[in-house]
């Protein structure tokens, strides 16, 4: 097992990477709650949802795991799921079985451009300091989420944003994690993230913030509303607003896990000569994941950036990916017991771990313009838009052009003009 995950290469060892797992599960375990809440108001039945869920995360996880050895999480998408949701099924007026049919057929494509290394060639060819810029810029996002999720910042049709309510009880919690994050990760206490987040959520309980549960075990749902829906309706996605919904499946989810896998990788210290060795094969086990989670019932899968909390505990092989994905079968039977873990309780964790991969950002050139306006507006866009794809696409499109103004477009790569077009077509009619 050790040499199967390269332990004694990468420095680590079984305590460290089962932390590093669990580490990660806890921050994202909230997607088993979400994902079927957001699903469900489709039409979708929110148990099957809650099971395809859990399975679609079980099985994309260890294919990540164990084909790219990289100690990253698959799990549904929280912007994917509310795209499906809000504006297709509900805005669109499509039915949430046509929707899932071209999340699958938008799997199948990744699937084969996968196969054919296209995904591949296309993130290799990124220029580094675009790559840095991209992980830096998740990396403010993250924390503005975490900030958001533990009411310290708060919506304000004024200002856009303003400091929430510091004397909330749910806050105060999020602010007690965050210090004690910080000051085991300051002490360099191992598992310092995952040490805070249980003695906040035990606080939490303590003071009755925290419900509680009842009971540990619960039955698994079943999964027959939704298992196999997709294959009975294939031959409703040859319409123009079917072909548009599945194009905006292919960029979002393509850059949503291209953008994860840079940041994450690098943060991991795995990126070498501006490449990301099996990167292959970690885009193999995404498309799979995304054929996979469409047949079972649930939206498009991607790269979990909640990763990046394990990684900073020390994970650095898949067999964090497999501790990850065992936590997932553990809550298919114990889902009263993952539902305690709140949002304010992960805060601290996406706040700090934020400000861990914002330190790419050091990499960056900063003395050339023509390298600083593409890469600063690719960081400030992706918290100020919500949107890891919006500040990704900014960036191709004024990469390129900076350098045109300079009469070097032959250092350009050719991809990157035909990435530049496809995102100003997807900034005029999509976004």
């Amino acid at each position: 097992m050790k040499n199967f995950f390269k332990f004694a290469e990468r420095g680590t060892s079984y305590k460290t990477e089962t932390l590093a797992g669990i580490t990660t599960f806890l921050s994202i375990a909230y997607i088993l709650i979400v994902n079927p809440i957001i699903l469900s108001q489709s039409g979708m039945d929110h148990g099957a949802v809650f099971t395809a869920t859990a399975l679609t995360a079980i099985i994309g996880t260890l294919l990540m795991g164990i084909l790219a050895n990289f100690p990253i999480a698959i799990a549904p998408s929280m912007g994917l799921n509310s795209f499906f949701t809000f504006t297709v099924c509900i805005g669109m007026g499509i039915d949430w079985q046509v929707t899932l049919t071209g999340v699958f057929v938008a799997g199948i494509i990744f699937l084969i451009l996968s196969l054919f290394k296209i995904r591949e060639k296309i993130i290799n060819i990124i220029p580094s300091d675009l790559k840095f810029a991209i992980a830096s810029g998740i990396g403010f996002f993250i924390t503005f989420v975490g900030l958001k999720n533990g009411g310290i910042i708060v919506g304000n049709p004024d200002t856009f944003v303003a400091i929430g309510d510091l004397t909330s009880p749910m806050t105060l919690l999020a602010i007690l994690g965050i210090f004690l994050t910080i000051i085991m990760l300051v002490k360099g206490i191992n598992g310092g993230i995952f040490y805070a987040m249980v003695i906040t959520t035990i606080v939490g309980m303590l003071f009755g913030k925290i419900e509680v549960p009842s009971s540990i075990v619960g039955s698994i749902p079943s999964l027959e509303p939704t298992f196999g829906v997709v294959f009975g309706h294939l031959d409703e996605i040859f319409t123009a607003e079917i072909l548009t919904v599945i194009f905006t499946f292919l960029i979002v989810a393509f850059f949503d896990t291209a953008g994860a896998l840079i940041g994450l990788t690098s943060q991991a210290g795995m990126m070498k000569d501006n490449k990301i060795p099996n990167i292959g094969k970690g885009l193999l086990a995404d498309s799979a994941a995304g054929v996979i989670g469409a047949v079972l019932g649930t939206s498009t899968p991607a790269t979990s950036v909640e990763s990046s909390a394990g990684i900073a505990v020390g994970g650095k092989t898949g067999y964090t990916s497999v501790v990850i994905a065992a936590c997932f079968v553990i809550a298919l039977f114990f889902s009263p017991l993952v539902s305690v873990i709140s949002v304010e309780v992960t805060s601290a964790a996406l706040i700090i771990v934020g400000a861990l991969m914002a330190m790419e950002i050091r990499r960056i050139n900063w003395t050339k313009l023509e390298i600083v306006i593409p890469a600063f507006l690719t960081i400030i866009m992706m918290p100020l838009t919500s949107s890891v794809v919006i500040g990704i696409g900014l960036g191709f499109v004024l990469y390129p052009i900076c350098l045109i103004a300079q009469k070097r477009a032959k250092e350009v790569h050719p991809i990157m003009y035909v990435l530049c077009l496809l995102f100003l077509l997807y900034f005029a009619f999509i976004v």
